[in-house]
């Protein structure tokens, strides 16, 4: 059976299939695959664009393996198995009164996937689903089952809690989770010159903060996102969110994108078009309601974190670039920042940080204008998002992450044969 990531841009033949309902069925998996010479690869929801989950030997289909197995309310640690997505651990904590402090825009991805890649939401001081993280149970190579936190084994938890997968397979994951709360939301468009001269100002002045500019258009749409004790803004009614959301970002815009992938001339124009018709949103709701967004239209993309203070030369560059490409772009590009962290692999890793993330559309030419920004991101020292596409090696990773020779000494010890690696992780942490 082919496995194909969500986006199509990575597929594999696994010579083996495993759905484990247990750690005794991971750690069984895992050395029955050893024992036959393969390598192993655990799967989560696909939403990698690099092939970080493909493998031709055995796949480990962590779809059966979810659910929270503990959760402590008064000190908000809840341990939850690694197979579970984002979306259903957000539903098990509102069912407690719980919520996680801060998240990405998509809730397909497993949670051991979003944590072994790097994800992250945005919030000048707060850091990434990774640092979140409390304790990790780990299978490894020898079908060990050993756990790790900031007291037992602090190497390995250093390491773990941004791996790529290269270390084990994440078996359960124990999150610092804080009480449930209410976002008030204020989405509007506004001119991109105004969102650039203030980007400082909204980064220090929300808890949550983002844009997203359309690269033909004069308009940038405005995220700020921040908490609330008492009441906030009226909820959006389900009539609008239904608009918005679904005939709007989704219907309408993908209706746009098939159109300029079918007449590639039109692209500018409709990307402009997307930009005006951008609307104003104020409204309140519970926080994993906000952070997430529905994904409905298929892209490509790549992400670079970026020093903070480097941001604005980065978006002046790629603004004057996508003037001179080729082929034009439909997809908007979108900013956000996060705090400086401590994870040894995390983009963010003893730096503020800003991520710049460029996508387009399924189907269209990309090529060109991903070469172009990440030749404009490296020039900062930007860091590649671990999960979206980009072409970095071993080499050029190890001037960016001061601790990268650590990392690949924990592995060593973990999984000496590389019996978890690939083709991804052999280009990113070397052969």
């Amino acid at each position: 059976m082919t496995w194909q990531n969500w986006a199509g841009t990575a597929t594999a033949d696994p010579v083996r299939r495993y759905w484990p309902r247990s750690v005794e069925e991971i750690a069984d998996a895992v050395t029955g695959a050893v024992d036959a010479g393969l390598t192993v690869r655990a799967l989560g929801s696909g939403h990698s664009f690099t092939p970080a989950a493909a493998t031709s030997g055995a796949a480990l289909d962590l779809s059966g393996w979810t659910g929270v197995v503990a959760a402590d309310i008064p000190s908000g640690l809840v341990t939850v198995r690694s197979g579970t997505t984002i979306r259903e651990l957000n539903r098990a904590l509102d069912s407690v009164g719980l919520a996680m402090p801060n998240l990405g825009d998509i809730d397909a991805q497993t949670i051991s996937g979003a944590i072994s890649t790097g994800t992250h939401g945005t919030g000048a001081r707060i850091g990434g689903i990774a640092t979140q993280i409390a304790a990790l149970e780990l299978v490894l190579a020898d079908g060990s089952v050993v756990s790790c936190s900031a007291q037992e084994r602090p190497d390995l938890f250093a390491a773990a809690r941004v791996s790529v997968g290269a270390l084990g397979v994440l078996s359960t994951v124990t999150l610092s989770c804080v009480p449930a709360f209410t976002l008030a939301a204020d989405e509007r468009p506004m001119p991109l010159e105004e969102v650039l001269g203030r980007f400082g100002e909204f980064a220090a002045d929300n808890d949550h903060f983002e844009f997203y500019w359309f690269p033909y258009g004069k308009n940038a749409l405005v995220k700020q996102n921040n908490r609330v004790a008492g009441p906030g803004p009226a909820p959006m009614p389900a009539w609008r969110r239904f608009l918005e959301y679904e005939v709007m970002e989704n219907t309408a815009f993908g209706t746009l994108c098939r159109t300029g992938r079918a007449v590639p001339a039109l692209i500018k124009p409709l990307n402009r078009l997307a930009a005006s018709t951008l609307s104003k949103r104020s409204y309140s709701a519970p926080s994993h309601q906000v952070f997430v967004t529905p994904r409905r239209v298929r892209f490509v993309e790549s992400e670079y974190a970026v020093p903070v203070e480097s941001v604005l030369e980065v978006l002046a560059a790629l603004r004057a670039g996508v003037k001179t490409l080729a082929d034009p772009v439909m997809f908007p590009v979108e900013v956000r920042v996060a705090a400086a962290d401590d994870i040894w692999l995390s983009t963010a890793y003893q730096r503020d940080t800003a991520y710049v993330a460029i996508h387009q559309y399924q189907g269209l030419p990309y090529e060109e204008y991903f070469r172009l920004f990440e030749s404009i991101a490296i020039a900062v020292g930007g860091r590649p998002h671990w999960g979206k596409m980009h072409t970095r090696n071993a080499a050029y990773l190890a001037t960016a992450y001061p601790q990268f020779d650590d990392f690949l000494r924990v592995r060593d010890e973990t999984d000496p044969d590389r019996r978890f690696a690939n083709p991804y992780l052999e280009q990113v942490f070397g052969p």
